[in-house]
């Protein structure tokens, strides 16, 4: 059964502190593209929600996708991680069969 994609808390408050830190109050919008390396890319942008979005909310925040991006994203999680290469918001997602080392492209 495909389910929305999660959230994790760590994703969430770090997106309240981009918030913060710019006085804004934007939505993470997490879309599919065609291209990248692996056939897909990811593109994670700050947005304003639209009424077709799926809207994903926690901490008060909002994470969004498009209809059009939400099958590529089913069961996937969207998190935060900070590693030495740079911290980045990433997608732990079950439907890609592959993906390259930069971790924004991937194959389904």
């Amino acid at each position: 059964m495909n389910l929305p994609p999660k959230v994790t808390p760590r994703a969430f408050a770090r997106l309240a502190e981009i918030n913060a830190a710019s006085g804004e109050d934007k939505a993470l919008r997490v879309a599919v593209a065609g291209g990248g390396c692996s056939g897909f890319q990811y593109e994670i942008t700050l947005d304003d929600p639209t009424p077709d979005d799926l809207v994903l909310e926690g901490a008060g925040q909002q994470v969004l996708i498009d209809t059009v991006s939400l099958p590529f994203l089913a069961n996937a999680t969207i998190d935060f991680s900070e590693e030495l290469i740079g911290a980045r918001f990433v997608i732990e997602n079950p439907n890609a069969t592959s993906s390259c080392g930069c971790g924004t492209s991937f194959s389904i």
